[in-house]
């Protein structure tokens, strides 16, 4: 019986080191980080540039997919307002402009 309990033990004391058993997880964090984060806060920061950049003459498409030339900025309430046709102007919030579309007018 007590050869049984002193090769239970020795079997038992055979655990991984810290590190190496993090190891997986942290590269996965990495890979993670690389592939997704990363290149979204890239993404974020052109998105505000453009925003940043905006003035009036400037064409647009918005994140729901209307067209239209900007009129007016008002950068305390966030808002743009664009004319989207004759006699019809529009307002969005300027996070609501997906990109530019064409030269000024």
């Amino acid at each position: 019986m007590f050869e049984v309990a002193y090769a239970m033990s020795a079997q038992g004391g055979q655990e991984g080191g810290g590190l190496l058993v993090w190891l997986p997880w942290i590269l996965i964090f990495v890979i993670f980080y690389f592939l997704l984060i990363r290149p979204q806060q890239k993404r974020q920061k052109e998105h505000q540039r453009l925003l940043s950049t905006l003035k009036k003459g400037d064409k647009v498409v918005t994140n729901s997919g209307m067209f239209g030339t900007i009129v007016g900025i008002n950068d305390k309430e966030n808002i743009a307002v664009l004319k989207v046709a004759e006699n019809v102007k529009i307002e969005f919030l300027k996070s609501s402009i997906a990109g530019k579309t064409g030269k000024e007018e």
